[in-house]
């Protein structure tokens, strides 16, 4: 599979002038639709000027806008497939062993990685880190096994850790709690659901900061996250995998135990000499 613009992004944005970035940001925060519209508008929406947008453009590799806006259009409609969808028009795809299924979860461990710098995972554990805020963790229908699996394990290293479970009426009532010094790490797929991006919507405003797991096109949610750690997902099935972003959130762990060293040996200690 090729590499998402999103991923493009990720690889090269730190080798971009100040303009470009305000290109490549724009994009994100409004991904992929902005890309679709016309260099005029995208450049007036970026503050940038129009042979700014292309230059941006080129630099991700393509070799017009055009082209750029194909590829966008082309993640736009794999955003939009559902699992009926994949089990009726891709039949070809369904495999008749486990090696297929096997193969693409590994390559897409190998791509999400390949996207995943040490800066961004250092910031991500910083941000997790720190002592004074509350981490609040929440998962869509199939995602939120990974967040009920992630607050086990933080919960065990720091304080101040709560699994948002149940209807979402109970988790909007959480957001009274929520302020500057929180985070909100949320697990966002395709078809991404509704509820959890007003929820991020309304904690992004209250000053929340937003960490995102999501696929390679991006859950909405990217547009309020600070970090957003985009995974590969698309198997040869009509379901989408986690398993990668499953990986993430277990590096992710264990560099926060190893950040928290001292202070995660005496909490598990003393949760252990508790039981």
């Amino acid at each position: 599979m090729v590499s998402s613009v999103a991923e493009l992004i990720t690889e090269r944005i730190d080798a971009m002038p100040a303009g470009e970035r305000r290109a490549a940001q724009t994009l994100i925060a409004a991904y992929p639709l902005i890309g679709l519209k016309t260099v005029a508008e995208f450049s007036q929406q970026a503050g940038v000027s129009s042979p700014t947008i292309l230059r941006f453009v080129a630099r991700l590799g393509f070799q017009n806008y055009p082209e750029f806006q194909s590829a966008l259009q082309d993640e736009l409609a794999a955003q939009l497939q559902s699992p009926a969808s994949r089990t009726t028009t891709t039949p070809s795809l369904l495999p008749a062993s486990t090696a297929p299924i096997l193969e693409a979860v590994l390559e897409n461990i190998r791509e999400t990685f390949r996207h995943i710098s040490d800066r961004q995972l250092a910031d991500i554990v910083t941000q997790l880190a720190g002592p004074k805020g509350h981490v609040y963790l929440v998962g869509g229908r199939f995602t939120d096994p990974l967040a009920r699996y992630m607050a086990a394990h933080l919960n065990l290293i720091r304080p101040d850790v709560t699994h948002l479970v149940g209807q979402e009426s109970l988790w909007r009532d959480k957001l009274i709690d929520m302020g500057k010094r929180d985070t909100l790490l949320i697990f966002d797929i395709r078809r991404y659901q509704d509820s959890l991006i007003r929820f991020a919507e309304k904690a992004h405003a209250r000053g929340a900061t937003i960490i995102l797991f999501t696929d390679q096109w991006l859950s909405p949610i990217a547009r309020f996250a600070r970090h957003v750690i985009a995974g590969r997902t698309a198997v040869p099935s009509a379901w989408d995998s986690s398993s990668a972003l499953f990986v993430a959130a277990e590096t992710v762990i264990g560099a926060l135990t190893s950040k928290l060293e001292t202070e995660a040996a005496r909490r598990i200690r003393a949760i252990e000499d508790l039981r």
